[in-house]
């Protein structure tokens, strides 16, 4: 009470007369069971004693009466003395709170959620920030793994089915009837449905999700560091790296790994030798500067302790880094494919040379990492909830799916359309397309750094969430104390760092805890939702059972895929 008495001054409340007022508050024990019951019953005051859009209209008499009672209440009452303070029924609820001028007028508060509403442009937009993530990233190399022509169909048919299964979570509260699920998010629906095996099958999965997304970004932030400071030692201590005498025949792109696919023509990486920018000199500072070896551990340092804050508010702060490095990704991109042109050729079932067919038997990887790219399932109620026009939640929907698809397909299409082919082979394209850069281009560097500045404040958001749906369903506390907070942390750590030292491929990563967690937040549990739904209403046929039976078949064999790729 402490907190709200200087607010408290201000408000009115009471359905109650004075004198029932001063009987239940001085009675004691008498009433104290009466009192009770109406403690969130406010004092009520005549509209004609409030000021609404009238400057001149002064509150009645009876109004500033019961603001000089409150006034009274509060002169009694110490900051530590709780005796005296004002009752539970003199604080009115949030939707009948008046604030006082000076002048003696009152002006009714708007309410909170009222006042934190998003016009459509703002929520759509929240999506498409939402859903960039480090999925684009891996864009270019999953239209490589399906072929050209194949990759743009499945990346508009999976965005288009994850927009239906998406749109089937939004109205999936709304469809329970004699409830009230305002306040409800998906594992709430799906406990009504299925028990507790439903809401902690939701959890689950979402945990996967959010610890496949920590796991990407310390294999990102490993990549992003390394070649950070590769690109420090080159160009300031080793002034003579970038291909010395050669350096007009380097390659503006770069094949890492050319000995991955023996097959192909990489006769242009060797050439510039130490230009891809993964290597250095061949001197110690390769010893204490290894991608895979020093770099993830010297994270821990960095990582660990922001884990362990009982906040993330403070992080949520340069949440808006995320926007500033999807657009300069956009950016890069587009100046990148305009210097380095087009290279096409179509070559429908059989690879040549430098290309690779146009219909693949790899298309289920590109199938893998699109399902995490437009995952937002699981929040999507919450960033719904906040938009102004709620009659449009479909339509804003669907237009934040066009921007983020159309967002995949640009990056996606201009960096294989632009990747040079020849002399490189199109098979070069990494799960990264940043490692197809050298790390003495400045342009990349630049994007690196903001990346990395980025996951640095985004992971401990990351964790937080992890541990308040950890530790909540376990303890029934965010924050249970510090030995809990630093086992489960050092355990998400720990596959971070453990992936990143043995198997750094974030294309796989992604694609199998997209499959993983798309198979049941996006096809299997919001499908059998909207099902028991139709049911209960009688509007259940044997198409709509068909039809999503086989989006649940869709998910089971995306996930079975990815063990054979």
């Amino acid at each position: 009470k402490s907190s709200i008495r200087s607010v408290v001054s201000h408000k009115i409340v009471s359905h109650i007369t004075h004198r029932e007022l001063n009987e239940l508050y001085y009675d004691g024990e008498k009433n104290s069971g009466k009192l009770q019951s109406i403690t969130s019953v406010p004092f009520y005051v005549e509209p004609r004693n409030i000021v609404s859009n009238d400057p001149q209209e002064r509150i009645s008499a009876e109004a500033a009466i019961l603001n000089s009672r409150v006034h009274y209440y509060s002169r009694l009452t110490g900051s530590s003395d709780t005796m005296l303070s004002p009752p539970n029924h003199v604080i009115p609820t949030p939707e009948e709170m008046y604030v006082y001028s000076p002048l003696g007028m009152a002006f009714k508060v708007p309410d909170s959620e009222q006042a934190a509403k998003n016009p459509s442009i703002v929520t759509i937009f929240a999506i498409w920030n939402t859903m960039m993530g480090t999925s684009i990233l891996s864009i270019p190399w999953g239209i490589k793994q399906a072929g050209f022509t194949l990759g743009i169909i499945i990346l508009i048919f999976t965005g288009l089915l994850m927009l239906y299964c998406c749109y089937i979570v939004i109205k999936s509260p709304k469809a329970i009837r004699g409830v009230d699920t305002s306040s409800w998010e998906f594992p709430d629906v799906c406990r009504f449905y299925f028990g507790k095996l439903g809401q902690w099958s939701s959890l689950v999965f979402s945990m996967v999700s959010l610890v496949g997304a920590m796991v990407v970004y310390w294999v990102l932030m490993s990549n992003f560091l390394y070649n950070t400071g590769q690109f420090i030692y080159s160009n300031v201590i080793v002034f003579n790296y970038v291909c010395g005498d050669v350096l007009l025949m380097c390659l503006p792109v770069i094949c890492p790994y050319p000995k991955t696919h023996p097959g192909r023509n990489d006769s242009m990486t060797s050439l510039c030798g130490s230009s891809s920018g993964n290597d250095s000199s061949g001197s110690s500072f390769d010893h204490y500067w290894s991608k895979t070896g020093t770099i993830p551990l010297y994270l821990i340092v960095l990582l660990l302790p922001l884990l362990c804050f009982r906040s993330a508010s403070f992080f949520a702060r340069f949440t808006f880094f995320g926007t500033i490095s999807v657009i300069y990704l956009i950016v890069l991109v587009t100046i990148k494919a305009s210097r380095l042109g087009f290279h096409l050729e179509f070559h429908w079932f059989d690879p040549s040379k430098f290309y690779v067919p146009e219909f693949r038997l790899f298309f289920p990887q590109l199938t893998g990492v699109l399902t995490l790219a437009f995952f937002i399932h699981n929040c999507i109620i919450t960033l719904m909830k906040s938009n102004k026009n709620q009659e449009n939640n479909v339509r804003d929907l669907s237009l934040a799916y066009l921007l983020v698809g159309g967002t995949y397909m640009y990056v996606g299409v201009l960096i294989f359309a632009a990747f040079p082919s020849p002399p490189l082979s199109k098979d070069c394209i990494e799960p990264n397309f940043l490692d197809n850069f050298p790390s003495s281009d400045v342009m990349v560097f630049v994007a690196r750094v903001c990346l990395l500045f980025q996951m640095i404040t985004v992971y401990p958001l990351l964790g937080y969430l992890v541990r308040v749906q950890i530790m909540g369903q376990l303890f029934g506390n965010h924050y249970p104390g510090f030995i809990h907070i630093l086992v489960l942390n050092i355990l998400i750590v720990g596959a971070g760092v453990l992936m990143a030292m043995f198997y750094p491929n974030i294309g796989s990563i992604i694609r199998f805890s997209g499959a993983i967690c798309g198979l049941a937040l996006v096809f299997l549990l919001p499908t059998l939702v909207h099902m028991f739904s139709l049911r209960e209403q009688g509007r259940l046929t044997w198409q709509s059972v068909l039809f999503h039976s086989f989006l649940i078949v869709l998910g089971v064999a995306n996930l079975m895929a990815q063990f054979f790729m």
